[in-house]
């Protein structure tokens, strides 16, 4: 069976749902954990006023039974605990009042879905729209990311990230381990591991949100423990790096994807840009270096997954940009919605969660089962005939 998941729900709505399909059956779930990672993408500098609304915890309502999953689908529930001050006008029986008891929304803001979702599905009032189209939706992918990670992590396939850049300050490069790497980026406020690079980070986000303005961002995931031969090079839809871009491009504000050192690639020569393949008693088959980012031919190499993504500044201005009344075709300068002036940190932990669900369903496609015993057997038989190649 494949792994899939839908979500529904609106960003001031009662609750955020998801439903996984494919789970095998017998994996043991930490709900500590699981609520772990939904607090890591509420944290950040630069987040705004709805982060200290918002405590998300994430309620299994179905599919599990006594800490493991049964093979059932699995729901997930995020409360939203600020629909208490939207009842009404989220509500999904008919209600009297005026458009403004109702907020309606007639101004679409530039940079959002307001307007191109309201032409395509011939909806007057853009809340209909922005409710939908919200961030506050990564709430529930990161709940199920983090499903997929427990996953992973039984195989010993292990998932951090950081934040590369804020604007014009980058990170330097480094040589920490991916378990140093986690550790110190989980203390940082901006999720990277220099320290000084996270105070100017800070200084120019408050600079960025006096000004009025908002900042976007490059942030970075790596998995190890990946095995060889995840994806397949055979048809366009079965290459996981294809599949990883698509999930990457996915999110809210995302505008590009690179793997490995990505676009990189284009300004050198060939030598400096494909990986030698070595080999060793101890380790098999590895390359001397890993610029392709643990990816050829569509189909992991064994080598750490690199995944990068970069997120354009938040739409959401408190000095708006121009656009145009729908109601009365006049121009007008757009209504501002509560929002962030830089949400680049918590960007990197949604990345990682998309990227290990990606990852975890590769993973059951090549080594599927029913339970997680029979997932068990198929990966070790495959690991010994890796050893005898």
């Amino acid at each position: 069976m494949t792994l899939r998941y839908l979500t529904a729900g609106e960003t001031h709505g009662p609750q955020l749902t998801a439903i996984i399909e494919g789970l095998p059956s017998n994996l043991h779930l930490d709900f500590e954990a699981l609520n772990y990672e939904l607090a890591r993408r509420q944290k950040g500098y630069g987040r705004g006023r709805r982060m200290q609304i918002e405590k998300d915890i994430a309620s299994i309502v179905g599919g599990v039974r006594h800490g493991y999953t049964t093979g059932a689908p699995v729901a997930v529930v995020v409360e939203n605990n600020d629909w208490t001050h939207w009842r009404n006008i989220m509500n999904i029986e008919p209600v009297e009042g005026t458009d403004e008891e109702k907020r309606r929304v007639h101004r679409p803001r530039p940079g959002h879905a307001d307007l191109n979702g309201g032409l395509k599905y011939n909806l007057k009032d853009l809340r209909n729209v922005l409710e939908r189209s919200s961030a506050r939706e990564t709430a529930v992918r990161v709940a199920v990311g983090a499903i997929a990670k427990q996953f992973l992590s039984h195989f010993g396939i292990k998932i951090g990230g950081q934040v590369k850049r804020i604007g014009e300050i980058e990170a330097p490069p480094h040589q920490l381990s991916l378990d140093e790497l986690i550790e110190i980026t989980e203390q940082s406020s901006v999720r990277v591991a220099d320290k000084a690079t996270e105070q100017k980070m800070e200084e120019y986000i408050d600079r960025i949100k006096k000004e009025g303005d908002s900042i976007g961002g490059i942030v970075e995931c790596i998995v190890e423990g990946v095995p060889v031969g995840l994806g397949s090079h055979v048809q366009y839809d079965r290459k996981l790096d294809g599949r990883i871009a698509q999930a990457v491009m996915s999110i809210n504000a995302f505008k590009g994807v690179e793997i490995g050192i990505g676009f990189e690639a284009g300004t050198l020569p060939g030598s400096q840009v494909h990986d030698e393949i070595m080999y060793s008693e101890e380790r098999g088959y590895y390359r001397a270096s890993n610029r392709l980012g643990g990816f050829e031919g569509g189909m992991t190499n064994g080598m750490p997954l690199v995944v990068r993504g970069v997120m354009k500044p938040i739409p959401t201005l408190y000095k708006p940009l121009q656009s145009i009344d729908i109601d009365t075709k006049e121009p007008f300068t757009a209504q501002v919605e509560r929002s962030d002036a830089c949400a680049v940190p918590a960007a990197s932990v949604v990345l990682e969660h998309v990227v290990a669900w990606e990852v975890a369903k590769a993973f059951l496609e090549k080594f599927g089962g029913d339970s997680i015993e029979e997932v068990e057997r198929n990966y070790k038989g495959y690991l010994a005939q890796l050893e005898a190649y």
